[in-house]
């Protein structure tokens, strides 16, 4: 890699000893700890950080320990490139996890593909791996499957004409125009199309005018952070009866806390096996490895899981196998690449991931669960 061969020069220039790059393993991470993305981004770093921890005490990886080097982004661009740049150029990562969000993503890949080391997304937008970027991966499902999953859901229950509100940040400009891009292959006309910004505080007036359109049969938010919360609380006060979809970008406890168990009330999202951990079969192939992790996140934070933890943990998950399957504990960041986009049949907290040279993501739309909200907690719809 380019970055390495200008870091030991400039180091060996200046008398300086190159760390030891045998001694340990180290792997990078830019997330939203803090900032509108916060709810996702600090459970992204409890996970990297409670994995990195459980690895180690195991032994490591291929008898090396990992040190995870993690900066918080806020969900800034500009701050997620600075750190992509810092984690290659001085901190010497051999990949890096990251972008809460579809912004920050965006950012951290344009540094990954430059600079030719691997990166795995955490974020939803569908940009993130379309076109095919060889060195960029992500773990969530896109925002264009979760409107085929929304959308296929409200087919099944006889919806057609569906009033839209969504956030004008960049995962909810994005799923809007995923899913005006495909809902009429469902049979669905959006009839009405509000947004708000990340900002705002009452959304009434948008969803006043949804409201009062004529022929409504159902609602849908594309967005994540507070605004969905906000947008369920004025759904409710306005006592507005149709069905009410979100995204998979709300699905965590957090969600319910911020919207009120009462008013979040037959809500139903995309979402993911984790949330219904004890509801799973017991030969459902992810059973095991989600209760795993949502038993040790629980044990040390004494808080409930999030789909976004799960994220974090499916990217971590992916590395490591491919580090152990590549064989070398300071690996050419070429031949990690190539590692990952073989990861074949890994069982994650998202679904079962299988890479491929055309597929950067790895899940089909059986991987989602349709979820709904029932007395305060998450239950999966079972479907026809």
């Amino acid at each position: 890699m380019k970055t390495k061969t200008i870091l030991a020069a400039t180091l060996a220039m200046f008398g300086l000893a190159a760390m030891d790059a045998n001694a340990q393993i180290r792997i990078g991470a830019s997330l939203a700890e803090t900032g509108p993305a916060g709810a996702l981004g600090d459970p992204e770093a409890k996970t990297l950080r409670l994995m990195v921890e459980q690895i180690n005490q195991d032994g490591g990886i291929l008898g090396e320990q990992i040190q995870l080097v993690l900066y918080d982004d806020g969900g800034d661009p500009n701050n997620a490139r600075t750190f992509a740049t810092r984690l290659v150029e001085h901190d010497g990562v051999v990949a890096i996890i990251g972008g809460t969000t579809t912004g920050t993503s965006m950012a951290i890949l344009a540094v990954a593909e430059e600079e030719e080391i691997p990166f795995i997304s955490v974020a939803g937008g569908i940009e993130i791996i379309d076109p095919v970027r060889p060195f960029t991966f992500k773990t969530p499902h896109t925002d264009h499957m979760a409107c085929q999953k929304i959308f296929e859901d409200m087919q099944e229950r006889g919806i057609s004409r569906v009033g839209m509100i969504s956030g004008t940040d960049g995962f909810g400009a994005s799923m809007r125009n995923q899913c005006l891009g495909v809902a009429g292959d469902f049979g669905i006309e959006i009839v009405a199309d509000e947004r708000y910004a990340p900002g705002d505080a009452d959304m009434v007036p948008q969803l006043t005018n949804i409201r009062n359109t004529a022929g409504l049969e159902a609602v849908l938010n594309p967005g994540f952070g507070s605004g969905p919360a906000i947008v369920t609380r004025n759904y409710r006060q306005l006592g507005i009866e149709l069905p009410f979809y979100q995204s998979h970008g709300v699905a965590g406890q957090s969600y319910i806390d911020l919207s009120g168990a009462e008013n979040a009330e037959g809500v139903r999202v995309p979402g993911t096996a984790l949330l219904v951990a004890d509801r799973l079969a017991d030969d459902d192939p992810q059973r095991d490895v989600v209760i795993a992790y949502r038993d040790a996140y629980v044990g040390r934070f004494n808080e409930p899981v999030s789909t976004f933890g799960g994220y974090a943990h499916d990217a971590m998950a992916i590395l490591v196998d491919a580090i152990i399957r590549n064989g070398d504990p300071n690996p050419d960041p070429r031949d990690l690449r190539d590692a990952i986009e073989a990861t074949s049949g890994l069982v994650g907290t998202t679904g079962t991931y299988t890479f491929s040279d055309s597929d950067h993501l790895g899940l089909d739309l059986s991987a989602f669960r349709l979820l709904e909200i029932r007395d305060g907690i998450w239950v999966e719809v079972e479907q026809p």
